[in-house]
């Protein structure tokens, strides 16, 4: 995993949250980055992914951020620190089966620049 400053193409890792429910959804996540990351800071999401916009997650006593947007691209972005940044692809709940693998490889193909919209257009994922 490297650090990016970009939101679109470059993506770490991929995630596929099985509903909306932030709360439910990413306690496992968070569990298996900070194993590998280390603590982190803050996740950026899109808001219209989920149906609570809780401000902060407390996950194994850890204080993790929450920041919302609006830009609807399919991406987390996955904060380390104060700077280290990785993103992610993220998958509607919805998505197909099929489809979904489909993108997930695709975005963690080595020099894949591909955004989250052009992957899921090529893959067939319906963006939520």
């Amino acid at each position: 995993m490297e650090t990016t400053p970009r939101r679109d193409g470059t993506f770490d890792g991929t995630w596929w949250p099985r509903s909306r429910h932030l709360e439910t959804e990413s306690p496992g996540l968070i569990r298996v980055l900070t194993e590998r990351l280390g603590p982190l800071a803050r996740l950026g999401l899109d808001a219209s992914a989920w149906d609570a916009h809780p401000h902060h997650l407390v996950v194994d006593g850890h204080l993790i951020r929450i920041d919302w947007s609006e830009v609807g691209d399919g991406t987390m972005l996955v904060t380390r620190g104060r700077q280290d940044i990785f993103s992610f692809l993220m998958l509607p709940p919805q998505a197909d089966a099929s489809a979904a693998r489909a993108a997930m490889a695709m975005a963690v193909q080595d020099g894949n620049n591909t955004s989250a919209a052009e992957i899921f257009a090529a893959t067939g994922v319906v963006p939520a």
